[in-house]
């Protein structure tokens, strides 16, 4: 018993092989989701998510305005299943329960990298939601700082009020050891009071703001070059991840506060870290409590990846119109995005191609801050109307959820490929 305590203290804060092993052994499993703090598609869960990253698009927010689109009715901003997904699976035996339990990479440090999308259909007022969750792929691979890292997609598989896929969601996140980040190069902050002038030119970029709505943008009007309207978000502030929560939810920490939040804290200790006065307080705070933020090593607190996610998308549907279809989503998140900073969002068009019976178009989008610094690149790809055509919804790669899971372990059984640490 001695001999393993010591090897598993030997161990920590390393990748081993046992740790890969382990991890490719939860391939296709599906784990529990989380709680989602919404059941179900309403005109008030959707608002408030909307209205959260401060999108007041009546396709989303007007059952009226909604049911005279090509929708015939109100739907769902795209990315709004990060608040939904009820279990899919009904039950586990105590086999694959013991497989789920604890994190394999325990010790290690642990990134987010890249967040993908695909959407099939859309989620409709009324709509409940499915959602099978699995790891689907697993890679080693070398830091360029030295040490081992291990790179673990995860997918989150969503099916619609009919049973139909809805979309996948696709994180990456990068699992490294600590010798390797402690040699990470220190984020440094750089914050002044706005100026007058800098608040007025970010005020001016939000009077500008237009929607093309209900104005189709025809595959034909397009062309390499054009860029997108751009976006501001900011200068960030604690009430803006405050609303950005009401909508979204909590998402880490299940929903629910005192007494609820203690059932929880009673399974889940870790989860709730005690603060300044003793008090056990969600590891989350780290995004509206500076001083969390700075004793875990960073200058302040900072936003979710999800906001800037959706961020994008904002713009993307704004610039797209009713009539259009996101169909797929990649970010990447490379630096971080603090209280106080403010993000501009800017496209530009890099491809338009008719296939499949699709005219779709392609674009590179960016976050970028106020000292000109890319924090999360992204690639999209939108589907538009052609004046001879509508948009056909594109076809998921399978009819049930566990259909879309094997295509997606077949695409990724030699796991994602991203640029070393």
């Amino acid at each position: 018993m001695a001999i393993a305590s010591a090897q598993e203290r030997a161990d920590y804060g390393k990748l081993t092989d046992a740790a890969l092993a382990r991890s490719r052994q939860r391939l296709g499993v599906p784990r529990p989701p989380r709680i989602p703090p919404n059941l179900e598609v309403s005109l008030d869960t959707s608002r408030h998510f909307a209205f959260g990253y401060g999108d007041d698009n009546p396709l989303y927010c007007d059952v009226d305005y909604a049911s005279g689109t090509r929708w015939g009715g109100l739907i769902a901003p795209p990315n709004f299943h990060y608040t939904m997904g009820e279990d899919a699976v009904s039950e586990r035996d105590a086999e694959t329960k013991a497989l789920l339990k604890g994190d394999p990479f325990a010790g290690l440090g642990s990134y987010q990298a890249v967040m993908e999308y695909e959407w099939w259909q859309p989620l409709r007022l009324g709509d409940r939601c499915k959602v099978l969750q699995a790891q689907v792929g697993v890679v080693e691979k070398a830091s360029r700082f030295g040490g081992r890292t291990a790179h673990v997609t995860h997918d989150f598989i969503y099916a619609n009020g009919n049973g139909e896929p809805h979309a996948v969601r696709r994180g990456t996140w990068v699992h490294a050891e600590r010798s390797a980040t402690k040699e990470r190069k220190t984020e440094s902050l750089i914050q002044h009071p706005y100026s007058e002038e800098e608040l007025a030119r970010i005020d001016a970029a939000y009077a500008a703001e237009a929607r093309r709505g209900a104005e189709p943008r025809y595959f034909e009007d397009v062309a390499v070059g054009d860029a997108i309207q751009s976006r501001v978000k900011g200068p960030l502030t604690t009430t803006d991840i405050v609303m950005w929560h009401v909508g979204w939810g909590m998402q880490l920490t299940p929903p629910g506060a005192f007494k609820i939040s203690y059932n929880t804290r009673k399974k889940i200790p870790g989860m709730y870290p005690a603060n300044s006065l003793n008090i056990p307080d969600t590891v989350q705070r780290l995004h509206w409590e500076p001083e969390r933020a700075q004793e875990l090593g960073l200058p302040t607190s900072y936003d979710y990846g999800a906001m800037r996610e959706t961020w994008i998308i904002h713009a993307l549907t704004d610039w797209m119109g009713d009539d259009a279809w996101l169909w797929k989503l990649r970010c990447e998140h490379r630096k971080f995005n603090y209280i106080g900073d403010t993000t501009w969002v800017h496209g530009r068009v890099t491809a338009k191609v008719r296939v499949g019976g699709h005219n779709a178009v392609h674009l590179e989008v960016w976050c970028e801050n106020q000292h000109g610094v890319v924090t999360t690149p992204a690639t999209a790809t939108v589907l538009l109307p052609a004046r001879e055509a509508s948009v056909v919804l594109p076809e998921a790669p399978g009819e049930t959820l566990e259909e879309v899971l094997q295509s997606e372990l077949r695409r990724f059984n030699i796991g994602p490929e991203i640029g070393a640490l």
